[in-house]
């Protein structure tokens, strides 16, 4: 065949389409008998096939171990709450979690914040998605489930609020069974997030997660939700958002919450 009628060389984004069965029928018999007189495109088709079977060895084992609990909750939880976002939006904006102020005598105690009870949808509590989610992810492990150790909570406190731009306390929850694990830095939405840790005797762990808010966050008091792997409470106090989250019943976590609020 002369070289002056000979088909155009595929390019990258054709061979990648053969490789990965982006084209079928008549386009794909179109690619194929062009890749007859494309030598060097032959060349690269066979080259990237041998390495995405060799990818596809390394890790051959991993495809037949299970799926680590914590990760399948959390993939779980940001599933259902993408599902629940999607019910909100066709139903109009209805509220993202269940709403729960303490009642009109805990409000009308002066050592409790006067705040909104309605969070408008454009400030649903992502940062509380983020606290449940960090929840399910690092309660199981059981060497390595903070970096900093109750042991050095002096170091850890002042590492934390450093990064988060406050000065934090660490909570003392033994009259509430629980003792203190240790903590960890974690990323956010507005910035560094910190993460401290608690357990009590049967093992259970909770977790107090907290960070700086983007300036237009309005101030609330408590909300329980279940947006995520675990439930939780979560408030906003001066720029600064606060999460107990842990698997227990929404009683023992308002109780848990407000020995947090009332010692930070």
């Amino acid at each position: 065949m002369d070289k002056s009628t000979l088909p155009p060389p595929l390019t990258d984004a054709e061979i990648h389409a053969l490789l990965d069965d982006q084209v079928q029928g008549p386009a794909r018999a179109a690619l194929l008998a062009r890749l007859q007189h494309d030598e060097a495109g032959r060349r690269r088709l066979d080259a990237w096939q041998a390495q995405r079977d060799a990818l596809r060895e390394l890790h051959r084992n991993l495809l037949d171990e299970p799926v680590p609990p914590a990760l399948r909750d959390a993939a779980q939880g940001i599933y259902f709450s993408r599902q629940q976002r999607a019910r909100w939006q066709r139903w109009g904006g209805l509220a993202a979690t269940i709403v729960l102020a303490f009642g009109a005598g805990w409000l009308g105690r002066s050592s409790w914040p006067r705040y909104p009870t309605a969070l408008p949808l454009a400030a649903l509590p992502a940062f509380a998605r983020d606290a449940s989610v960090a929840h399910a992810v690092f309660t199981p492990e059981k060497r390595h489930p903070v970096e900093v150790t109750a042991a050095e909570q002096e170091h850890l406190v002042q590492w934390l609020s450093r990064r988060t731009g406050k000065a934090l306390k660490v909570p003392n929850l033994q009259a509430q069974g629980y003792e203190l694990v240790g903590g960890r830095l974690l990323p956010g939405g507005d910035g560094a997030r910190a993460q401290f840790m608690f357990q009590n005797t049967q093992g259970v762990r909770l977790t107090l997660y907290l960070g700086a808010l983007a300036a237009s966050s309005p101030e609330i008091t408590f909300r329980f939700t279940h947006e995520g792997p675990v439930p939780g409470f979560y408030w906003v106090d001066q720029g600064f958002g606060y999460a107990v989250s842990g698997p227990l019943t929404r009683e023992a976590l308002m109780a848990l919450a407000e020995a947090v609020y009332r010692q930070l």
